[in-house]
């Protein structure tokens, strides 16, 4: 009886979509304590921010076997419902006239747009590069005791390797979300399964492909 009415509160709860289903699938695995309760309503109430490597995630894409491209909007979504990314930061190397049409997309699709500082002897040489500046703005984050609980990556670059495994040691790394299976930078190689995806796999490129 008490582990029926469990449920019947969880389905009041919990959301609809993928979300709803996946916490649901983990609530049935378990005996519905109010341990696990306390656990789901936890993962629904959760900060979590995300950081996009712009240049690694494009790159990832175009270089698969069959090119594809992503909907912001939908990967926008898909991080929302999957990881409870509640601010998206989508990092780019630099500014182009040409390509003010691209930042547009990306800030209505719901991401916080940054740039690559350079100073001005780099100016002309345009690197895009990202990977200080994110590990910069994770490290600035935390020394700073903003609020929210742990974070996500989008890059397949093993430059990163040393902030996931200091995240992970702090419990502040949720996942880093590989773009492309084949070019994974090899330092992940003895990475938990748990910490990380692949969003060239099919369940996930069939939520967030642009042409589907």
């Amino acid at each position: 009886m008490c582990q029926n009415m469990a449920y019947f509160g969880l389905f009041l709860i919990l959301p609809h979509g993928e979300l709803g289903v996946d916490l649901l699938h983990e609530v049935e695995k378990s005996s519905a304590t109010e341990t696990t309760i306390n656990v789901i309503i936890n993962l629904l109430t959760m900060n979590n921010l995300a950081f996009i490597d712009g240049q690694n995630l494009h790159m990832g894409t175009v270089s698969s076997d069959i090119p594809w491209k992503i909907s912001l909007k939908r990967f926008r979504v898909y991080l929302n419902k999957k990881y409870q990314v509640k601010q998206a930061y989508y990092f780019l190397g630099y500014t182009q006239d040409d390509n003010q049409e691209l930042y547009e997309n990306i800030q209505s699709a719901g991401f916080i747009l940054m740039f690559k500082k350079h100073s001005p002897v780099m100016l002309g040489k345009k690197k895009g590069n990202v990977d200080t500046d994110i590990v910069f703005n994770v490290m600035k984050k935390l020394y700073q005791k903003e609020d929210f609980d742990k974070i996500v990556l989008a890059s397949g670059d093993g430059d990163y390797k040393m902030l996931v495994d200091f995240l992970i040691e702090e419990k502040r790394f949720k996942k880093i979300l590989f773009p492309n299976k084949k070019f994974a930078s090899s330092l992940y190689n003895n990475l938990g399964s748990e910490y990380f995806d692949y969003l060239d796999s099919r369940d996930v490129k069939g939520k967030i492909n642009h042409d589907i």
